[in-house]
């Protein structure tokens, strides 16, 4: 069975959306990331090196937002995902919720959000992350 890490409300300013002024002022993004792992090692030994530095997710997350400007939220999801499962081989599934609460809709509203799950086979099936 695996365990969870969970990070959320992780916030930046990106340039992400079709529309030309969303790629050129940008606006506020946030980030909630859960991750499956065995932590059993971890947890017996105390040991950080036996786990995923959930510090190190965070800035993972912060450097995708704040990158190379994508037209869809999905793409910016997709691209978290395969980040953090490309970069962190005790990652087994990662489940990435991009919040775009500026998001360009003519009535009112609180939030858009896409969640995307992946899993380690999956991202060896779909194309290159990068």
């Amino acid at each position: 069975m695996l365990d969870c890490i969970t990070l959320t409300g992780l916030s930046a300013h990106g340039y992400h959306g079709v529309e030309a002024f969303e790629k050129e002022a940008g606006q506020l993004f946030s980030v909630d990331v859960s991750f499956w792992l065995n932590t059993r090692q971890a947890g017996a030994t105390d040991d950080l090196t036996r786990t995923i530095n959930y510090a190190e997710v965070a800035v993972a997350v912060h450097q995708e937002v704040t990158g190379p400007s994508r037209d869809l939220v999905e793409t910016l999801a997709q691209q978290i995902a395969h980040r953090l499962l490309h970069d962190y081989p005790l990652m087994q599934q990662v489940e990435v919720c991009v919040h775009k609460p500026e998001a360009p809709i003519s009535v009112p509203f609180q939030d858009v959000a896409v969640t995307i799950r992946r899993t380690r086979s999956d991202v060896a099936q779909e194309c290159p992350r990068r």
